[in-house]
């Protein structure tokens, strides 16, 4: 019979010991050695069964078609538009691709996205040399006016987001900010200013929290907490 030396969601590190035993099959983020399964990552071990995996904990965002993401307009091209969205891919926002209006041949590209735009846009495309087509026809998807962007770790998201989307509505509904999320750990916020600080805060909580139990009940009494002593001080 086979061992299983780690709990699910423990954090593991490279080269920990997950499981011993041919019973057991490594998935992403582990390694056989022999009848030892091993860690490959700093991550969180999740044992599905008779399958083993570590998901990282940190680390660069990959990049997967149908992926919403926030980035940032870094060059001006002759076709279109560079974007930067914290990966080591590069996104590229075509002509074709960067609104529903016709833009004429020749046009001043600056017009519609400048240097230092953020951008929602949608991944339509993975070349091998690591280019990222992106479209911004869809709904949703437009240059970001105003507000605050901050950078979550984007293995992160899921639980800022939270089940059928509770956790973000709940941010929303407490706050009145309007929030977007990129699946490549940008954040928009934007509203009232002592109000956009309280959704930074409470995100940094549920990024440093992300693995705990109970953590959605928690966030809404810190954030309703939070919102009393504003009000005292108003």
């Amino acid at each position: 019979m086979g061992k299983v030396f780690v709990k699910h969601k423990d954090i593991v590190v490279p080269g920990e010991l997950l499981a011993e035993g041919m019973d057991y099959v490594p998935s992403s983020g582990t390694f056989r050695e022999g009848e030892k399964i091993y860690s490959n990552i700093l991550g969180v071990a999740y044992i599905d069964g008779r399958v083993l995996k570590v998901v990282p904990v940190s680390g660069t965002y990959i990049p997967k078609v149908g992926d919403i993401i926030i980035g940032q307009v870094v060059d001006v091209m002759m076709s279109g538009w560079r974007i930067d969205f914290d990966s080591a891919y590069s996104g590229v926002l075509s002509m074709k691709d960067g609104t529903t209006s016709f833009i004429p041949r020749g046009a001043d590209l600056t017009k519609y996205y400048d240097i230092g735009d953020y951008v929602v846009a949608k991944i339509i495309n993975i070349t091998s040399q690591k280019l990222v087509d992106l479209t911004m026809k869809g709904p949703g998807l437009r240059k970001l006016q105003g507000g605050t962007i901050i950078k979550v770790n984007h293995t992160k998201v899921p639980r800022i987001i939270g089940k059928s989307g509770s956790m973000i509505s709940m941010l929303k509904d407490l706050s009145g900010c309007r929030i977007l999320i990129g699946q490549n750990g940008y954040v928009w916020i934007q509203g009232e200013p002592e109000m956009e600080l309280l959704v930074i805060t409470t995100i940094r909580k549920i990024e440093r929290e992300a693995l705990t139990s109970g953590l959605t009940n928690r966030i809404k009494e810190f954030m309703e907490n939070s919102l009393k002593e504003l009000k005292s001080k108003a």
